[in-house]
């Protein structure tokens, strides 16, 4: 029978599909490239915003209209498995069962239904190998769960407390992502910060871990809670010599009371503190951003204060989203909620900012040299890369392939991007 995978949401959610892709086809499944062709679709879900719900549910009825036996999986079903039991889902499962996907469609098969448990996860749960061609930059899961409880946010409902994928696992994985060509893997995690905090290691040790395979060149840190780097963190993945220099800390709010009222768990002050701690250690790093607007309660001036610190706060790239009301979580409960002509208006101004801010970022790294990993040519023109702290580049003239890493100077920026000329016999 053919499957499809359906994946909605973070870098975690896409490393489980590939792993759950990997069990399937072991068990015998042939991967289909269209949904629409598919015998059994798989809708693997993000319940971040009600949106992602609601992208689950019309995937969930699409993939019915065309009769596929349909398999409802992720943080959706964990979070409100009543409402997504009720969507129409053949096979309903949480965050806790994935590697179980195969055999709950056997029983599916042949008993016309099949059970999963929506226990929140206690242990960490290992999942095949999800190593794949269709991505250059390998993804590695390294962590689950949060303990942080951001008063907006339904994840440690959805994904339960942290648990660390352990060292000789991490270091297998990429071992084989090396065999397969790739050159650079992402540690990836639902708060990777934590990794460890279970088990008595750190995030340097898994960086380390990554490293061992002599083919794998850089390794890439996801998105990072600020508050968890403190100096002796810093100081240990300092010493990581294929760690990639670009740091993604997600701020949410440039205001300190917004902070308060989010329950994030550092001010402003603390967070400068970070970054500096970083650049000590990394000179020229990268650091990018996510940044909420509209968040509960959030005046005028609190809106006005969060934009100056994200102009001044000498970030590379920042990422905007609006806040939205999240059912089951602290921030539902408030009385204060920002009108949503007010939240697009604040969108549109944190946008702006955040365009001159990587503007900025782009034109300040013209003249420097990197070695850039080719990721695709969709143009005979030129080939197009990452440089180390997250730089995209346009290498015009260079025959360079997918998967090689190339020297090269930067020339000038472009339209979200920068050109550069490859530094022939230089790598």
């Amino acid at each position: 029978m053919k499957y499809a995978l359906i994946t909605f949401g973070c870098k975690v959610n896409q490393y489980e599909s590939s792993a759950v892709g990997t069990a399937l086809r072991e068990a015998g499944f042939e991967p289909c490239g269209s949904p629409e062709d598919a015998d059994i679709v798989i809708i693997n879900s993000c319940s971040v915003t009600e949106n992602g719900d609601k992208k689950a549910r019309r995937a969930v009825r699409a993939a019915k209209r065309g009769g596929a036996i349909t398999v409802l999986t992720g943080c959706y079903p964990q979070a409100f498995p009543e409402e997504a039991a009720a969507c129409g889902a053949d096979i309903v499962c949480g965050t806790a069962s994935r590697a179980k996907i195969p055999g709950l469609i056997r029983e599916y098969l042949e008993r016309g239904s099949a059970h999963a448990d929506l226990t929140l996860p206690r242990e960490y749960e290992e999942l095949p190998c999800a190593v794949t061609d269709d991505r250059t930059r390998a993804f590695i899961k390294i962590e689950d769960g949060c303990d942080r409880y951001c008063s907006y946010c339904v994840i440690p409902y959805t994904r339960g407390r942290v648990r660390s994928r352990p060292l000789p696992a991490i270091a297998e994985e990429a071992r084989l992502c090396a065999e397969n060509g790739h050159k650079e893997v992402v540690l990836v995690g639902i708060n990777l910060s934590r990794y460890g905090s279970d088990t008595g290691c750190g995030l340097a040790d898994a960086v380390s871990a990554a490293s061992e395979p002599a083919g794998i060149v850089r390794v890439r840190l996801s998105s990072l809670e600020p508050e968890l780097i403190d100096e002796e963190t810093a100081e240990r993945l300092a010493a990581c010599p294929k760690l990639c220099p670009h740091f993604h800390l997600s701020l949410q709010s440039g205001c300190d009371s917004t902070l308060k009222r989010m329950n994030r768990h550092y001010d402003t002050a603390e967070y400068m503190r970070m970054t500096e701690r970083l650049r000590a250690r990394f000179p020229d790093c990268a650091i990018t951003t996510d940044i909420m607007v509209g968040f509960a309660g959030e005046t005028d001036e609190e809106f006005a204060e969060s934009l100056r610190f994200a102009e001044t706060a000498g970030f590379a790239r920042i990422h905007v989203f609006t806040y939205s009301i999240r059912k089951g979580t602290a921030a539902e409960k408030r009385t204060d909620h920002i009108p949503e002509a007010v939240r697009a208006e604040r969108y549109a101004a944190m946008s702006a900012t955040a365009d001159r801010v990587y503007e900025r970022f782009l034109r300040e790294n013209t003249g420097r040299i990197f070695d850039i990993l080719i990721q695709k040519r969709t143009s005979p023109d030129y080939a197009a890369g990452l440089a180390p702290n997250y730089l995209p580049v346009r290498i015009y003239g260079s025959e360079a392939k997918r998967h090689d890493i190339v020297r090269v100077r930067i020339t000038g920026a472009g339209d979200g991007f920068c050109t550069g000329e490859e530094i022939k016999g230089q790598a």
